[in-house]
C-alpha cells in the first residue's frame, strides 16, 4: 500500500514558509508544473510526481550546502524535514536523487523526471526572461538550444546535467525542452512569465 500524499495546499505553505524568494518559488513552481506533465505522459500519478517537484528545494535557502555534503544541509535536511511528516518514501528519494553529490541511485521513473526537468526549467525561465515579450507563451525549442550553447548565458544551469537528466530518462532533448516548455506554458502566469 502506498503512503498517501500531504495535501498541495500544506505543501505549498510548508515551501512557501521554507522559501523567502521568490525567484526560488518559481523554480519550484515550475518544476512542479514539468513533473505533473510527465507524470501524465508516463501513466503516472500527477499529483505525487508533482510533490516531488515542488518540494524539492524547499529546503535550500535554510540549508544552501555550498560544500555539496552528501547527507548533511540541502537536500538531506529537507528530507529528514518532511519524512517526520509523513511525506512518502519514493517522493523523498527521488528529492535526494535530482542532487548528485548525494550519492543516491535515481532508480524510479519519478526520480529520473526531477532530475531531467530540474535544471531545464531554470534554463527555460532565464530564456523567457531575456525576450523582449518576457514571456514563456513565445519561446520555441529553437531558441532553448541557441542559448543552451552560450556558456556565458545562464551560468548557473549545468547543460551537463540537462543532456544527462534527457538521456537517463530516455527522451529526446528536443522533446523534452518542447514537454517542459509547455508545462510551463500552463502556469506562466503563476510562475511570472506571462510577459508584460
Amino acid at each position: 500500500m502506498t503512503t498517501p500524499l500531504p495535501a498541495r495546499d500544506d505543501a505549498l505553505r510548508l515551501m512557501m514558509e521554507w522559501t523567502p524568494g521568490e525567484s526560488l518559488r518559481g523554480h519550484m513552481l515550475a518544476v512542479e508544473g514539468a513533473m505533473r506533465a510527465y507524470a501524465t505522459r508516463f501513466g503516472e500519478d500527477p499529483e505525487r510526481w508533482g510533490l516531488a517537484g515542488l518540494m524539492h528545494d524547499f529546503d535550500y535557502e535554510r540549508f544552501p550546502n555550498a560544500a555539496h555534503a552528501a547527507d548533511a544541509e540541502h537536500p538531506s535536511e529537507g528530507v529528514r524535514h518532511l519524512r517526520q511528516l509523513g511525506y512518502p518514501e519514493d517522493v523523498l528519494e527521488a528529492i535526494l536523487g535530482h542532487a548528485d553529490y548525494t550519492g543516491v541511485p535515481r532508480t524510479s521513473a519519478m526520480a529520473r523526471a526531477l532530475y531531467a526537468v530540474d535544471e531545464l526549467c531554470g534554463l527555460v525561465t532565464a530564456c523567457a526572461l531575456v525576450r523582449p515579450s518576457r514571456s514563456v507563451s513565445d519561446l520555441e525549442v529553437a531558441s532553448v538550444r541557441k542559448k543552451m550553447k552560450d556558456k556565458a548565458f545562464a551560468r548557473g544551469v549545468s547543460r551537463d546535467d540537462v543532456l544527462r537528466g534527457a538521456a537517463e530518462l530516455g527522451v529526446e532533448l528536443d522533446a523534452h525542452i518542447a514537454t517542459v516548455i509547455t508545462a510551463m506554458r500552463e502556469r506562466a502566469a503563476l510562475l511570472g512569465l506571462a510577459g508584460s
